[in-house]
């Protein structure tokens, strides 16, 4: 384990073949029972063998036994409606059918804590476990009961909150919240959506990440950073709130985007987890690229706070592919850490 710059990914990772389909979120499994329940466990032993291979630091579930990162928390929920579906519009920008919430939501049972149990099994360096966060959670749903998204909000932030104390544990190192809403509804934020996010990751005794990115690289996403202009500075709206929250990481796309770099000054003094691993793009980024844009954010964060990560998941890619990039984030880490070094 690299003390100095550990290098994780943002969570999901490809799924194999046999489990579900290839290179498309909300795969149906092709497996059923208990064959679906074995396929899922080996389908995690393989990406954290495949992660530690490569020399990942920080290791996750690569999500192989969730069908979506924030839609499998939810439908473990009581007070949400599978069956009766609405389409409605994702973070501004594409239509999905989407599940209802009929009545009060709560927490019966725990969701992801067995799953998180069987990857410590795994190995005995870092994991980092993620939890989609309350805004995103309400921004994947249509609400047929509480008729306010702030409501809704604090409820999930409640639930969240008891999943993330049994992850706690269960042995998890680092407890990840998923917001890409953040960089879409900028006056929720300020409002309630910090507020909330603080509220899932209270009384946590170990680190917490919130996750904000411009999302995974499917088409509706890549068509809307498309109408972004040359510069993206959505994070100048929830950096300065984050810096004074709770949280300990800020997670945050970087690699082949247009968000100014100096940015993260505004985050100065917590952790930074840099995405420096394009999730839009098949090709494959160079160790080389890899370390220019760390040593770019080193302008900006101390190395001892600096994070190397990808952009956002892989799950819609190739395997191949996200391994190729695995291993480039990897190298190119290294490259930076020996810098650092020789100056040190």
């Amino acid at each position: 384990m690299n003390s100095l710059l550990p290098v994780s990914t943002v969570g999901s990772l490809p799924k194999p073949s046999w489990l579900a389909e290839p290179g498309s979120l909300w795969s149906p499994w092709k497996l059923e029972g208990d064959a679906l329940v074995e396929g899922k466990q080996d389908a995690l032993r393989i990406t954290v063998q495949e992660q530690r291979r490569l020399g990942l630091d920080i290791i996750s579930d690569g999500e192989q036994s969730r069908q979506h990162f924030v839609t499998t928390f939810i439908e473990h929920l009581a007070g949400v409606d599978f069956e009766d579906r609405e389409t409605v519009r994702i973070r501004d920008r594409y239509d999905a059918s989407v599940p209802t919430v009929v009545g009060a939501v709560s927490r019966e049972k725990p969701v992801f804590v067995d799953d998180a149990a069987f990857l410590r099994q795994q190995t005995d360096q870092p994991i980092k476990w993620a939890l989609p966060g309350p805004m995103t959670m309400i921004d994947t749903l249509s609400d047929r009961h509480y008729k306010s998204r702030e409501k809704l909000a604090w409820e999930f932030a409640t639930i969240l909150n008891q999943e993330a104390k049994e992850l706690e544990a269960a042995g998890v190192d680092i407890i990840q919240f998923d917001e890409p809403a953040f960089n879409v509804f900028h006056d929720e934020v300020q409002d309630w959506g910090v507020a909330t996010l603080e509220r899932a990751a209270e009384g946590l005794r170990v680190e917490t990440a919130v996750h904000i990115c411009y999302g995974y690289g499917i088409k509706a996403n890549n068509d809307w950073k498309a109408t972004l202009g040359p510069e993206w500075r959505q994070y100048e709206k929830s950096f300065p709130l984050l810096q004074q929250s709770s949280l300990d990481i800020v997670s945050l796309e970087c690699h082949h985007s247009h968000v100014p770099v100096d940015l993260i000054e505004l985050i100065r003094g917590k952790k930074v987890m840099l995405g420096a691993i394009d999730v839009a793009s098949d090709t494959v980024e160079t160790p080389e690229e890899v370390a220019d844009t760390l040593r770019n954010a080193l302008r900006f964060v101390d190395a001892d706070k600096l994070l190397p990560s990808t952009n956002c998941g892989m799950a819609p890619m190739s395997r191949g592919v996200a391994v190729a990039k695995m291993a480039a984030l990897t190298t190119g880490a290294g490259l930076v850490r020996e810098e650092l070094g020789v100056r040190g």
